[in-house]
């Protein structure tokens, strides 16, 4: 027997093979189908020779890859490095409890975390459900008519209700004015947002806002102010109308529990943040903003927005409406970007008030308040003064020292708000306990307190004519699951309605679905990461830093470039961010006229609304008859626009995926004049270790780290877009001035609400990379090429490829062009997507970038049996085309048009189907032992657009 040595053994324990797929056997077979004889000479085939790095992707001290275990202890040291405190900061972040049923069953949960935007509703009427609650508790809590699917925190969303009342309002204003107690934070996202769209930000007294007269076409109102008042502002509301002003307000979501909502008293949109729902502070973020506004303005508003419609059979069915497709219609003329949504910390925040209940929420929130009343007398007695007579949470003390307040607070274990020497803010939640109190008073220089004692003698200290008396939340989903029990049953019966990944391959090209492996998702929940404000002073958050400082790095080294922010909190946000960076970039050499951004044809939707919102021309440039940039358009239209040209957006591989030979040329011409070359990141799972976008000619890049660096999709978010830069583009990086946070002076403004976006979530994206290595980065890279040149070469002979490079090869995805067998057929691309739901498998990216295809993109995380599943069922729907090509199938009764067949359609006593029973729901024997049903039929989108719906199903579908 042989010997196996040591490093062998303990090479067994590595991750590579567990995130991999295809095991060495399995790559050699599909090697042999592609005529390689090795990876290595099928990379080289692939990937063109003038963009290949140079040396070996080297990641420092993380260039060996760690065992699971490892990494974890590794991580845990790093974590350890942080002081969980006791936060009373407030500004629009609070301490909660996540119920343990919500955070096993859903944030815990790869049936939840794992799932995509539910684009195709019919295997997503679980997560669509959710989203509805959650759009039914904002209406409800808000006194709004409509609201979105989310948002991605406060700061963007009053960005985007900002640039809403302008384009709806009907003042020709270019004034925007700002409450002086909105919290900081969102008041620099939104100065960030308005400096390039030409919208002067003026702040205002809160006090003074019955008297303002001056011209603008909006106020921001924060509701409870950030120092704690809470004001009537239904005078103001009034006299703003009347001057053809619209009014936004900033809410807190559970003092609407017992506070009169701002929908009925004059608020035109209403934006906030759901943390408190639940949602741990993870220093920052994921969570989920919200947007609700008048319902005459549903069409006009930013984000996704989940209705109600009927399926095929006429039963109700949930889907995405409206708006979901704005961005890919209007392209360049986008006014907002789609992709701004947090699903999974909406799922979380909606399930917490389904879990409570109205009561329930009351309760917590009046709880809260007379806490509050408490502290207020207790400081009182001590002879302590406030500056706000009013508030819900939140009380400013006038103190003689408050760097020693601070001190003692610290050295206790609590934090509190830093306002200036003389102020300090104190913001209760529900964790709050009589202990908690005690303290508090004790910090404060107080002795022991009776609760009860000081409990006779509170009241309620928001004004009389606030007290909310209208209902909310009186749906029965509200009412019926505050039982572990019930709730339980609830959520499981919702997951079991939806694919994710941890039933099928995802294959959405352009998305990259690939493994978010359990032991990256775990340091998430460690109270060392999910317990810390964002605004904690920097001794207690040195270890987050210092995580965030290596993922920093280790993007740098596998980009190319000299550095990154981690601040955006979406792909869009970098997106949005790169340009902005550009656009300062040029302003600071004297020429901030360059204004003119290039995108090729086969862009991205959230290529053009980005450049859109940063105030840039967008000039589209054509592709070539095999999907290339047309170099030859690109180099005319860059000399035609050379004295304001001022970037280049383009997707690398291409939006087409294949590896244009000439992307080096195209950094090259638009460098000759004068531009800078932004290379859009959503590919680069194609890249990484191969090349870099930073090596080969690209100036800034944003990340898609929900891609490439495994942070689940979430049912569309949490996400972070990591916008990476080149040394000259460094300077300019995001701040947030707001919270002291600095990079350099010449930085940005904030593009999010929190210093490091959605911090808690980076240790997931640490974890791959430190288990990973260099060697399985690189390795990852090459394997998700090798598996989508074996899908495209075994799927050629059925439906045609219709874009490769050398040798009849694609990069890390392929586009199959259906639109000859729909001439032929009348079959199109949607009947393919879903019968592909009768064989169990979420659908391919439809008619992106090419109307009438679809895009595959298998990632390296499946193995060869997966791909061969697959593969079967797309050879399986070919052989059904063709009969319908044929005549043995009618062409509008036949498996794909009737598709996907659910256990109700098929087990009725009626079928009336030319096809049998059997070819609808078991068209491959396998599905025999393991078969997804799902629950509804095809979705009729027409019906509800024209019938939208957007809240809780009707309440006699309860009954």
């Amino acid at each position: 027997m042989t010997r196996t040595s040591l490093t062998q053994l303990e090479a067994r324990d590595g991750f590579i093979p567990r995130h991999i797929g295809p095991s060495a056997s399995e790559e050699a077979a599909m090697l042999s189908v592609l005529g390689y004889a090795s990876r290595a000479a099928l990379i080289d085939a692939v990937v063109p020779a003038n963009i290949r790095r140079k040396d070996k992707l080297d990641l420092g001290q993380f260039f060996e890859p760690l065992p699971e275990q490892a990494a974890l202890a590794k991580l845990k040291g790093i974590a350890g490095r942080n002081k969980v405190m006791k936060s009373l900061i407030g500004q629009g972040y609070y301490g909660t409890h996540t119920p343990p049923v919500i955070l096993r069953n859903i944030f815990e949960n790869p049936a939840w975390y794992t799932a995509y935007t539910p684009y195709q509703p019919e295997i997503s009427q679980g997560r669509l459900e959710a989203i509805l609650n959650f759009q039914q508790v904002i209406t409800d809590l808000t006194g709004m008519g409509i609201a979105n699917a989310s948002m991605l925190d406060e700061g963007t969303a009053a960005a985007e209700a900002m640039t809403l009342i302008q384009r709806v309002g009907k003042s020709q204003s270019k004034v925007f004015y700002v409450a002086d107690d909105v919290l900081p934070q969102t008041l620099e996202v939104v100065q960030t947002r308005a400096l390039p769209i030409g919208v002067e930000v003026r702040t205002i007294a809160a006090s003074d806002i019955d008297n303002l007269t001056e011209s603008c076409f909006g106020v921001l109102l924060q509701y409870p102010g950030v120092n704690g008042d809470v004001r009537d502002y239904r005078a103001a509301c009034e006299k703003l109308h009347a001057g053809g002003s619209m009014v936004v307000v900033a809410a807190d979501l559970l003092s609407l529990t017992v506070l009169t909502p701002p929908g009925e008293w004059g608020a035109d949109v209403v934006v906030g943040n759901s943390q408190r729902f639940g949602v741990p502070l993870g220093f920052g973020g994921p969570h989920a903003g919200y947007l609700a506004t008048r319902d005459e303005y549903k069409r006009s508003m930013a984000g996704r927005l989940a209705g109600v419609t009927i399926d095929a059979q006429g039963n109700p069915a949930y889907r995405l409406a409206l708006q979901t497709r704005e961005q890919h219609i209007r392209r360049e003329k986008a006014t907002s970007n789609i992709c701004t949504a947090q699903v999974l910390l909406a799922v979380m925040a909606s399930m917490y008030a389904v879990y409570h209940g109205p009561q329930g929420l009351a309760g917590i929130a009046r709880r809260v308040h007379r806490y509050t009343g408490i502290l207020a007398t207790a400081l009182k007695s001590l002879g302590f003064q406030l500056a706000n007579d009013t508030y819900f949470d939140t009380l400013t003390v006038i103190v003689d020292n408050a760097d020693e307040i601070h001190r003692v607070a610290n050295d206790n274990g609590v934090n509190l708000r830093r306002i200036d020497a003389r102020h300090v803010g104190i913001s209760l939640d529900e964790t709050i306990t009589r202990d908690d109190i005690a303290l508090l008073v004790k910090i404060f220089g107080g002795a022991d307190v009776d609760v009860d004692t000081l409990d006779k003698d509170a009241t309620d200290a928001y004004p009389a004519a606030l007290a909310r008396t209208s209902a909310y939340l009186t749906h029965p989903t509200f009412n019926r699951y505050h039982a572990e029990h019930e709730m339980l049953r609830y959520l499981r019966a919702l997951a079991d309605k939806d694919l994710a990944l941890d039933r099928t391959m995802i294959p959405l090209g352009s998305c990259t679905m690939k493994l978010n492996a359990t032991s990256e998702m775990i340091p998430v929940t460690w109270p060392e990461f999910s317990n810390i404000h964002p605004f904690a002073p920097e001794d207690q958050t040195v270890g987050y830093r210092e995580m965030i400082g290596q993922l920093e790095a280790m993007l740098c080294a596998v980009t190319g470039y000299a550095g990154v922010s981690l601040q955006p909190n979406a792909g869009s946000q970098g997106e949005y961010a790169g340009l902005l960076i550009i656009k300062k970039y040029h302003e600071s050499r004297g020429e901030g006229h360059r204004n003119i951004c290039l995108i090729p044809s086969s862009a991205h939707g959230t290529n053009p609304a980005s450049a859109n919102m940063v105030g840039m021309k967008v000039v589209v440039t054509a592709c070539d008859a095999n999907g290339n940039v047309d170099l030859a358009d690109l180099k005319k239209k860059a000399e035609e626009h050379s004295a304001n040209l001022a970037c280049v957006m383009v997707t690398y591989p291409s939006t087409h995926g294949v590896f244009e030979e000439g992307i080096k040329e195209l950094c090259e011409i638009v460098h000759a004049h004068g531009g800078q070359v932004y290379v859009d990141g959503a590919n680069m799972n194609a890249l990484v270790g191969v090349a870099g976008p930073g090596l080969f000619g690209g100036d800034v890049s944003h990340l898609n780290l929900h891609k490439t660096f495994c942070i689940p999709h979430g049912g569309g978010g949490p996400g972070v877009g990591p916008v990476a830069v080149a040394e000259h583009l460094v300077p300019f990086l995001p701040n947030q001035a707001s919270t002291g946070y600095q990079r350099d002076e010449q930085g940005i403004g904030a593009v999010s609400s929190a210093p490091y976006g959605s911090a808690s979530i980076l240790p997931i994206s640490w974890m791959y990379i430190a288990m990973m290595g260099a060697e399985g980065l690189t390795a990852a890279t090459e394997v998700a090429i090798l598996n989508a040149n074996y899908i495209a070469r075994r799927l050629a002979p059925h439906y045609p490829v219709l874009y490769t490079g050398h040798d009849g090869l694609v990069a890390h995805e392929c586009i199959i062009d259906l639109r000859p067998l729909q001439d032929a057929t009348g079959i199109s691309n949607e009947d393919v997507a879903k019968r592909l739901m009768d064989f169990g498998f979420h659908a391919p990216t439809m008619s992106f970038p090419v109307p009438g295809t679809l895009m595959i993109e298998p990632t390296e995380s499946e193995a060869k049996a997966e791909l061969d599943r697959f593969i079967e069922a797309m050879i399986c729907i070919h052989a059904e085309i063709v009969k319908v090509e044929r005549g043995e199938y009618d062409r509008m009764d036949n498996p794909l048009k009737g598709a996907p067949h659910t256990a109700e359609v098929v087990t009725a006593d009626d079928w009336q189907h030319t096809y049998s029973r059997e070819v609808a729901a078991f068209p491959v024997p396998s599905l025999r032992k393991k078969k997804y049903w799902p629950p509804v039929g095809r979705a009729d989108n027409a019906y509800g657009d024209r019938n939208l719906f957007c809240g809780c199903a009707p309440i006699e579908d309860y009954e």
